[in-house]
């Protein structure tokens, strides 16, 4: 047999080395592929976009079967450049999904029927990379194999798991690794997102180039400490005439504002303020109208832990109904890469099994406040200023006990002309209040909302004119 020409052995070299970089390639790229598994090609009835948006489940506990649903909506423009944001909404028990996502800080409105969306023009996902998760298990898409977990859940493990996933999705999409990445969140999250911190702080502690990258939060109409919470929560009511002088003299009479048990002369006082003073408002927007399909029956009486009312959101109070009708047609589950293991109950906006069996919280935000603000993080604190239910008077009760000095006292802040709230500048934190915006701010003021980020982002005082 004659030897193979130079010309063979070039030829079988040069094959040769493709293949074994095609295979090399192939190993290299198993998380970009796993990554385009959960690319979302568009969502039914969804406008033509230019950013790439992704959604599916991280596992982060298999021997409990527990996986956290996400949505990432990439940047309008450059994404590569701008930095990541986690938003979480609160509860606990309620749905990032839901909320922020459909109705608040997301790139898509969700129309009435719930055949379509729409584009949201103040979306922050204009200027940041946003991550949406549903936390913990049992929220909206996100889920548990495990029963015992929906009965037990609270602050420790959700700030855990939601650690695991954030280390185990940034394997998955490594191009946000290292990337400037912020936590921002609103109501219940004034827990998760401060909690959520420390853990990512204490992961980072002695590594020289942490990949979570983590350089602050933001929190609006955040629950943060039970005492001035709930002193704060029945000053606004009087303050803002929801209840006679002689309800909230007894209220403070009878209720310990510390315990989260209540005396039964407490409760009287209360039941007869939800049933015969406060009158069918929305208590998370006490000058807008209330969703006319909810049922006009007598509101029951919660005690003052962080779930305190009837569920009622927004301007339009009944937009986590188009919420609902949208993200339990299966077409959109399909595209959503959601519900796969076939959860056998209906998407919610919020969860009534967590909410009431919410099973350990802290007292108060403050000492972790303390520490982060010590570690050098930006933080920004902010109110809708007509909401009852966490209003701008329990967040001021709780941050002056931070006893932080100031640096650029109380001003005006300006958008399109016109007061957008008030801001003060302490050392270590900004608190600024949303003019006109209930418990969702962006909801009710979302240029407003818009501005406030972008600065918070930017890490720029709010303009005074």
């Amino acid at each position: 047999m004659a030897p193979p020409s130079a010309a063979a052995i070039l030829f079988f070299f040069f094959f040769f080395f493709v293949f074994l970089g095609f295979w090399y390639s192939a190993l290299a790229s198993t998380e970009p592929v796993e990554q385009e598994l959960d690319r979302i090609s568009a969502l039914p009835g969804q406008p033509s976009v230019a950013f790439s948006h992704y959604s599916g489940y991280v596992t982060v506990n298999e021997e409990h079967g527990r996986a956290l649903f996400y949505w990432l909506t990439e940047a309008t423009t450059s994404p590569e450049k701008k930095p990541l944001v986690l938003w979480l909404n609160g509860g606990p028990g309620c749905s990032s999904v839901a909320y922020g996502a459909s109705e608040e800080i997301g790139p898509f409105r969700i129309n009435k029927t719930g055949s379509s969306l729409y584009l949201n023009k103040n979306s922050w996902n204009r200027v940041a990379n946003l991550l949406f998760l549903e936390s913990p298990a049992g929220v909206g898409f996100s889920y548990t194999n495990t029963s015992s977990d929906l009965k037990d859940s609270g602050d420790n493990r959700t700030a855990h798991d939601a650690l695991i996933f954030l280390i185990r999705w940034m394997s998955r999409f490594p191009q946000y690794k290292h990337r400037e990445f912020f936590i921002a969140g609103e109501s219940y999250a004034g827990h998760y997102v401060p909690q959520l911190a420390k853990k990512v702080h204490d992961y980072n502690k002695g590594q020289p180039r942490p990949f979570i990258n983590l350089k602050g939060f933001i929190v609006g109409n955040a629950v943060t400490d039970r005492y001035y919470d709930n002193m704060g929560r029945v000053s606004y009511w009087w303050t803002h005439s929801m209840i006679s002088d002689a309800t909230y003299k007894s209220i403070l009479e009878h209720c310990n504002f510390s315990s989260t048990e209540s005396s039964d002369k407490c409760n009287e006082w209360l039941s007869y303020a939800l049933n015969h003073e406060f009158g069918n408002i929305d208590h998370y927007s006490i000058y807008t109208p209330s969703c006319l399909k909810l049922p006009n029956a007598t509101l029951p009486v919660v005690w003052f832990g962080d779930t305190l009312w009837p569920r009622v959101s927004g301007y339009d109070p009944c937009t986590e109904n188009y919420a609902e009708k949208y993200y339990n047609r299966p077409d959109v589950q399909k595209v959503l890469h959601a519900n796969i293991t076939g959860i056998p109950y209906k998407w919610t906006a919020c969860s009534d099994a967590l909410i009431n069996n919410w099973k350990d919280r802290e007292v108060s935000m403050l000492p972790t406040y303390k520490e982060l603000i010590s570690a050098g993080l930006r933080i920004w604190v902010f109110s809708g200023d007509t909401d009852s239910v966490v209003p701008v008077t329990s967040t001021r009760f709780s941050l002056s006990h931070l006893n932080l000095p100031v640096k650029t006292p109380w001003y005006p802040w300006y958008t399109g002309g016109q007061v957008g709230g008030w801001t003060e500048v302490y050392k270590g934190l900004t608190f600024a209040t949303v003019r006109g915006a209930g418990h969702e701010v962006p909801l009710f003021q979302p240029k407003r909302a818009f501005v406030l980020f972008k600065f918070f982002l930017e890490g720029k005082q709010l303009p005074r004119s």
